[in-house]
């Protein structure tokens, strides 16, 4: 799987470990995508975005667009906030890297259709992300 990581905040990641979460994340959902976009931004573009497309104004934490036929491919797109990436790894208490790979393979989940509306559906994605962060050795807080 391809996956494009498009960091604007500039953040000491390893975007290696990203990638290894987004890749994980589809293994673990399934499959059935080819590429993913993921983008890091800020609390101000991600609130835009999530003006725009799910009609709230407020920050959130992650926004993933489900995967799409484009010619030759599959492609999905995952956005990240950095600011409430941040700021959840410090209530939960684990690192950034932690919190980041958590919310792209939650997003990855998303493109692959998976929804969290729900308490089953929602403890289905947590269970998985939970799995793909431990097999990558990540240490997450008591609060994910």
């Amino acid at each position: 799987m391809d996956v494009e990581i498009r960091d604007l905040q500039t953040l000491p990641v390893d975007e290696d470990r990203l990638r290894e979460a987004a890749v994980r994340a589809a293994e673990a959902g399934g499959g059935g995508v080819d590429a993913v976009s993921i983008a890091i931004v800020d609390d101000e573009r991600i609130t835009r975005l999530n003006r725009r497309f799910r009609s709230t104004d407020s920050a959130t934490d992650v926004i993933a667009f489900e995967a799409e036929q484009e010619p030759g491919r599959v492609a999905g797109e995952v956005i990240v906030s950095a600011d409430t990436a941040l700021r959840q790894a410090e209530e939960a208490g684990h690192d950034l890297q932690a919190e980041l790979c958590l919310l792209v393979a939650h997003g990855v989940l998303h493109t692959l259709g998976y929804e969290d509306y729900d308490e089953q559906s929602r403890a289905e994605m947590m269970r998985i992300q939970r799995q793909v962060l431990e097999d990558m050795g990540e240490q997450l807080g008591d609060d994910e």
